[in-house]
């Protein structure tokens, strides 16, 4: 019995250590590109446009992180510590803007404001009120932080709401007992407590800034994304792409590592697991009462309700020109290729995981963890980052057949999907790890000590019990391959498209009104897993 226990030891570390390497070689090899040297366009961009990626890119990470920060945890705290009419569902509510991706938020904001929009045609029908343009010129850099700042800010309120609720109404007591109003006992004691959760929370922020692509290409604001399609696309240099790709690579890693330094070894903790947690108040004065309402609403209104209402005016004019049987077959092809990516992402999420349950060697623990750094890397970095090292495999393969046969992994869905594993193994294995931890290793000890093997108790064990998570990590998954831009415009086959490069071709392509067909269904499917998500932190709650 000890012979096989260990033989299943080594096997699974084994196949887990080929998936790190698997994993990691995009961004070892966008990395290892910083010691070559550049392409031929490198001199004109660092002397003319790199200076402009910095600042925007800085400017986009300050802006939508201030912005953010104050929507986020102001929202939070009033849904955390206050009781107000309609609270229970702004709890919820104000999750949703994280199903409409930042590049739609923008074309929904640009035909709300535009001559033609909702607004001016009722000032203009109603008061005679009339306009030159758009009633709020947004394709700038404020535009950008705006439909930045209200489509991530949920990053942040999650995040924060989640930590405001764990603090100990203890602290509250002792905080009044000393005289401090409620605005003291935020300032001086809550912030501060939930500190770790406001910079994880922007620091989630800061890499989907950092990722974005749709919005800052539609704003015309350059940012070292942008730089990356235009050094590949317009130049053709994917030695400049490369190394543009590597310097975002290190800037994100620097993001990560001060999020990190910023928590240090101190202990933020409020009390131990039976301390009673906050408990929340009704306001005295009913007037406060409804301002509380208001504030969440106006949110809601800006942040999801106005460019949703855009979206179904523009499909109600275009769809019957639009939604036909093309239509059809792109909305099987993008759920296809992101369950079918999302399934792979849970199966491999679950073989890391079960090692570090079998292996008795403690850095299988923090190798199966690194496999979900990709999370961190920008789309469009990951996508160099797999093309290169295919490209290579494609030629090893013309060399030994001795034929020229083309690309055979580097232009099919092969490689689109390897990049999907890459960037969003983090939301597998997060949503899985929960899941394991819940069952505990009780349960696998007690199998294997009956004489089954270590595969059989996976199958007939693990697997029944953490089902529930399973689901979650592939629903999560596949809503966020099936949003991805940057990654998928980069990797996809010739005249391939989903759902959200059709809407992003469509509305560079000034058919902003066609594009929102393929954006609502994008926008609604994205809706199925906030709602799991807000059931998931109620029961912790």
């Amino acid at each position: 019995m000890a012979k096989r226990t260990t033989y299943w030891w080594n096997k699974w570390t084994a196949g887990a250590i080929v998936i790190l390497l698997l994993v990691l070689t995009p961004i070892f090899t966008i990395l290892f590109k910083l010691f070559d040297k550049p392409g031929e366009h490198w001199r004109h961009i660092s002397s003319t446009l790199l200076p402009s990626y910095f600042i925007n890119s800085f400017l986009l990470l300050f802006g939508v992180g201030v912005v953010t920060f104050v929507i986020g945890v102001s929202m939070a705290w009033l849904v955390s510590v206050y009781n107000f009419p309609g609270r229970k569902y702004f709890e919820w509510l104000l999750i949703l803007p994280l199903a409409f991706p930042s590049y739609m938020m923008g074309y929904s904001y640009v035909g709300i404001l535009e001559y033609t929009g909702p607004i001016q045609a009722f000032l203009r029908n109603n008061f005679d009120i009339k306009f030159k343009g758009p009633i709020v010129d947004i394709m700038n850099m404020p535009g950008a932080i705006f439909i930045l700042s209200i489509s991530l800010f949920p990053y942040v309120y999650v995040i924060c709401r989640a930590s405001f609720m764990r603090q100990s109404s203890a602290m509250q007591e002792a905080a009044f007992l000393l005289g401090s109003n409620r605005m003291q006992m935020f300032t001086k004691i809550a912030l501060p407590m939930a500190r770790p959760a406001v910079a994880g929370g922007i620091a989630l922020v800061g890499m989907e800034v950092l990722n974005d692509y749709g919005t800052v290409k539609y704003f015309g604001v350059d940012t070292f994304t942008s730089g990356i399609f235009r050094a590949w696309f317009s130049f053709g240099d994917i030695n400049t792409a490369i190394y543009l790709s590597a310097i975002l690579t290190v800037i994100v890693l620097i993001l990560i590592w001060l999020e990190n330094f910023q928590r240090g070894s101190r202990n933020w903790n409020s009390g131990n697991a039976d301390t009673k947690p906050a408990i929340r108040i009704w306001p005295k004065h009913k007037s406060t009462r409804w301002l509380y309402t208001a504030l969440c609403m106006i949110v809601l209104l800006i942040s999801f309700i106005f460019p949703l209402s855009q979206l179904f005016y523009w499909v109600s004019l275009t769809w019957r020109n639009v939604v036909d049987s093309e239509f059809g077959i792109l909305i099987f092809r993008s759920f296809s290729l992101a369950i079918g990516s999302a399934l792979a992402i849970a199966v491999i999420s679950i073989f890391l995981l079960y090692t570090i349950r079998l292996s008795p060697l403690w850095w299988t623990k923090h190798i199966a963890r690194t496999a979900s750094l990709g999370y961190a890397i920008p789309g469009a970095v990951i996508a160099v980052g797999v093309m290169i090292p295919m490209m290579g495999l494609d030629r090893k393969i013309n060399w030994l057949l001795s034929d020229n046969v083309g690309m055979i992994l580097s232009g099919t869905l092969f490689i689109l999907v390897v990049a999907y594993i890459v960037r969003f193994m983090a939301v597998g294995y997060n949503a899985i790890d929960a899941g394991f931890q819940k069952t505990g290793a009780s349960v696998n000890e007690v199998a294997r000590s009956l004489g089954a093997s270590s595969s059989r108790t996976l199958w007939k064990i693990d697997l029944p019990l953490i089902k529930y998570s399973i689901a979650g990590a592939v629903l999560l998954a596949f809503v966020d391959i099936l949003k991805e831009l940057p990654l998928t415009l980069i990797l996809r086959p010739f005249n391939f498209h989903t759902l959200a490069t059709k809407a992003f071709d469509m509305a560079t392509n000034e058919m902003i009104a066609e594009s929102a067909n393929a954006s609502l269904v994008v926008v609604l499917t994205g809706v199925i897993p906030i709602i799991v998500l807000n059931n998931m932190i109620s029961r912790k709650e």
